[in-house]
């Protein structure tokens, strides 16, 4: 029905010529723009509704018990339902580690958080269908995991500055008791996280929707050749450095997939974006010594290569 409307506003109301590219490039942005907004408000305001559920007191005083790694994975699953950043991740990041937290646990959810998000998922979901979507969130999360497993193990708190530096105010969720309030969270909690994302979105879709329609695939094609089996290492040290929305790197992700990029090769440019950035850095080194920083940076890139690897030898099986 949506692609009918669509259809309908641009062939009938505005008399745009179906066959010409431009035609075709508004009709991709204003359908997917206004799909992914819909669901983007449904499903944050599920994740919010969940979340109103889960006190953070509670949460920490399960992710300081050593339970053989349970509390890695623990801090993982909070991390993809908190709709943070890589930078926005870093207050409580912070705070947890001064709660007493052990660094590993924290780890984990400094690296799913920015990963995986109700609205990466609903994005995700929206482009690439609902096996590419879960496969996705299953590998951010257990990426986080096997990061934070792997830090912990290599004894780095001695990398921590003494006093940090940085501003640690914490997330904090107002406590709900009422299911009025619980839903008056949810609502707001939605707006917000669609006003925070629109521009985002529709930059995105239409940089999806230029690709689509505008770059040659023979082009994208040959970008592939040049580097071989080498592809996801060169596109996800080109993605590290960068910083972006989820919202702006998805659709350019499916655009590049749909020219002919291998599914591995697109989601590991989109993760790289997404969880590792130069702002994430600076802000980071503000709390620990340049060698935790670049520690940390190179496990969580070697882990997004090897995923992207993974995706690309499953991509016949997701699709």
């Amino acid at each position: 029905m949506l692609q009918q409307a669509v259809d309908w506003l641009l062939y009938s109301v505005i008399k745009m010529d179906s066959t010409t590219r431009l035609a075709e490039t508004l009709n991709y942005i204003i359908y997917d723009t206004i799909k992914i907004m819909f669901l983007l408000f449904v499903m944050v305001f599920i994740a919010a509704f969940l979340r109103s559920y889960l006190p953070q007191d509670k949460m920490k005083k399960w992710l300081s018990k050593k339970r053989y790694g349970l509390e890695n994975l623990l801090a993982a699953i909070f991390g993809a339902i908190t709709p943070f950043c890589s930078c926005s991740s870093i207050p409580l990041f912070i705070g947890f580690i001064r709660s007493g937290i052990p660094l590993g646990v924290t780890f984990s959810f400094l690296v799913t958080s920015p990963l995986v998000n109700e609205y990466l998922v609903v994005l995700m979901f929206g482009f690439f269908g609902w096996k590419i979507a879960a496969a996705y969130v299953i590998s951010g999360i257990l990426l986080g995991f096997f990061s934070g497993i792997i830090l912990g193990k290599m004894n780095l708190e001695r990398y921590l500055n003494k006093d940090i530096a940085l501003n640690a105010k914490s997330f904090k969720q107002k406590a709900l008791s009422t299911m009025q309030e619980r839903f008056n969270f949810s609502i707001n909690e939605s707006y917000a996280m669609v006003a925070k994302l629109w521009i985002w979105l529709i930059v995105g879709v239409g940089i999806g929707a230029i690709i689509h329609n505008y770059v040659p695939q023979e082009l994208i094609q040959s970008a592939i050749s040049r580097t071989g089996i080498f592809t996801i290492p060169v596109v996800v040290l080109l993605g590290v450095p960068m910083y972006g929305s989820c919202a702006a790197i998805v659709p350019i992700a499916v655009a590049l997939f749909q020219k002919g990029i291998p599914l591995g090769t697109a989601l590991a440019f989109m993760m790289a974006i997404s969880a590792l950035s130069l702002p994430e850095g600076v802000m980071l080194k503000g709390i620990m010594k340049l060698k935790l920083v670049l520690i940390f940076f190179a496990v969580v890139t070697a882990g997004i290569i090897l995923t992207g690897y993974l995706f690309n030898f499953l991509q016949n099986i997701l699709l």
